[in-house]
């Protein structure tokens, strides 16, 4: 791999060459957990975790970055996928986020240029139950003109009023009746999962110890009483990882850890918010953009957006207090979102033409009451007396400066003082991707390039190798074997869970047919890190036990 100026490590290291993927080997990272003195430790492989490592990794500290089960597990990849400042935000007066929300967006356009794409967005004005209706459609106008002064322009392009026929183009099933206009908005989007998994393997790539499937169970500390690591259970043993500042970036699951701490200070308040999205076959919908629709009797809206071949239908938060490891959408939540979908569109939506769902929850600093669409999206870092160190809260659009602002406090329990470069700081496949070039290209060189930039030609070195990995691994998807093999050597896949959710979005898009591909992902997995048959059988098993109790829950058949 060539190494570009603005990819240069941090410290000291061997470069890699030009023929040469990054390659981490899970031995060498859990002996390094053990045995080296690290700077910081980080607990929490979302987003923002993530983000903190690649922080502290360009500011030149030794860091180790650790989560329980996979990079983005939990919200990081559970989201609305949605790169954006958020109208809402401007409603709720919160102009401050929505402005550096979109400063953040577009270093994001910039740094993950692979990976984050324009999204435009439609709202419909009708004439009565809509979205808008005239009454307000010359108020939600001057809301756009705030959003592009605020930033929306530094995409290039500022928002537009649409005719009837124009909105039609945009999305041809949604129904005609009292529909007069529509505006359109420019934001973007991003695979939230890869670009998590993208993040940290940037941080590993300027000399942090990442580390998935890696559970801190405890944080010790000095005889002092301050905090100086942790314990950490990894591939059946325990580790004792030791860092000068550890640092809690576990979204929700803060509210669990909190929950179990006895005569200890407590950190934040968090309340988990949960949203869910369901996914249908985009040949129901036929949208080129993200559609706002009403929902018949209910103060809500719900977006329905396309990606690849379906377009996944989601909603806004809620409150959640059940458990963070198991959550799910419901069929009280499906029916609400194939109402909103039926009154608007003119197609007949039904549960059985759902391919996929998702559910996560957004950690909200919040004490309980009031509603959880009226709790601005800020976050909090605190540093409690001990040393410990807590990030909470916040969006994934500003993750890059929420790990900013947490590297900074962090730099001061240290006692030391190093500027952030992640401004300015490219992902990796990011730098000299050009994203036209490649979409003008089409086929195969297209599909690897906006998932892997320019590190596509590591999957395609894969390919040449060995030609018969060409093969679909999920019937009706685009990914190929070679680049379940890829994720296994080059991106710490370590389960079949790990592949289809997360590395491939499988689980998603294509929720059935995944189950039927969990037995090739095995045989890979098993020749690539020698997994036993039990092993491997029982990943298989398990991923499909997951996949069946995901769709009895959806369906309403779980009690």
């Amino acid at each position: 791999m060539r190494v570009l100026p603005s990819l240069r490590p941090a410290r000291d290291r061997a470069e890699m060459t030009a023929t040469e993927p990054l390659r981490l080997h899970r031995p060498d990272l859990i002996a390094r957990l053990g045995d080296e003195h690290f700077d910081m430790l980080i607990v929490g492989g979302g987003i923002t975790g993530a983000y903190a490592a690649l922080d502290a990794s360009l500011r030149g500290y030794r860091v180790a970055l650790v989560e329980k089960d996979d990079f983005a597990f939990g919200t990081s990849s559970k989201s609305s996928k949605m790169v954006h400042g958020g109208l809402r935000y401007i409603e709720q007066g919160n102009l401050g986020l929505v402005r550096h929300s979109l400063l953040e967006r577009q270093r994001l356009r910039r740094n993950a240029r692979h990976l984050v794409q324009r999204l435009p967005f439609l709202f419909p004005v009708m004439e009565r139950e809509g979205v808008f209706d005239k009454r307000l459609a010359k108020a939600f106008e001057s809301l756009l003109w705030t959003y592009d002064i605020a930033g929306g322009w530094r995409e290039g392009i500022l928002h537009q009023k649409l005719s009837k026929a124009e909105v039609l183009s945009h999305c041809p099933t949604f129904r005609e009746e009292h529909l007069t206009g529509g505006f359109m908005y420019f934001d973007a989007r991003v695979d939230d999962a890869r670009l998590t998994l993208n993040v940290a393997r940037t941080a590993a790539f300027h000399g942090a110890a990442v580390l998935n499937h890696a559970k801190a169970i405890e944080i010790t500390r000095d005889a002092h009483g301050k905090v100086d690591g942790a314990i950490v259970q990894a591939d059946g043993g325990e580790i004792r990882a030791r860092a000068r500042v550890v640092v809690m970036a576990t979204g929700v699951w803060l509210r669990d850890w909190d929950g179990r701490r006895k005569n200890e200070e407590k950190t934040l308040n968090v309340r988990p918010a949960k949203g869910v999205h369901v996914a249908i076959p985009w040949l129901k919908i036929r949208n080129d953009c993200t559609v706002t629709i009403p929902v018949p009797g209910r103060n809500r809206r719900a977006t329905i957006t396309r990606w690849g071949n379906v377009s996944y239908l989601g909603t806004t938060d809620e409150d959640y207090e059940g458990n963070l490891d198991d959550v799910c959408c419901t069929r009280e939540e499906l029916d609400f979102l194939l109402e909103g979908a039926r009154s608007a569109l003119k197609t007949d939506l039904r549960a059985e033409d759902v391919v996929g769902s998702i559910a996560g929850c957004r950690p909200l600093v919040a004490p309980p009451g009031g509603k959880t669409l009226e709790i601005k999206r800020n976050h909090e870092i605190r540093t409690a007396s001990d040393g410990l160190l807590t990030i909470v809260g916040g969006k994934l659009t500003t993750s890059r400066h929420m790990a900013e602002q947490t590297i900074d406090a962090a730099q001061k329990v240290l006692g030391r003082r190093a500027g952030c470069t992640t401004k300015s700081a490219f992902l990796l496949g990011a730098a000299g991707y050009d994203a036209q070039a490649i979409t003008a290209s089409g086929g195969l060189s297209a599909h690897l390039g906006e998932r892997y930039g320019t590190e596509a030609r590591f999957v395609s070195d894969i390919l040449q190798d060995d030609p018969s990995l060409q093969k679909p691994i999920v019937e009706g998807l685009p990914y190929s074997e070679a680049e379940i093999v890829y994720a296994v050597r080059h991106e710490l896949a370590r389960t079949v869970d790990d592949v289809l959710s997360r590395r491939i979005r499988a689980r998603l898009m294509a929720r059935d047919a995944s189950g039927r591909a969990a037995d090739r992902v095995g045989e890979i997995l098993q020749a690539e890190l020698g997994l036993s048959p039990a092993e491997t059988a029982q990943q298989v098993t398990s991923y499909r036990a997951a996949l069946a109790h995901e769709k009895s829950i959806l369906m309403g058949e779980s009690r």
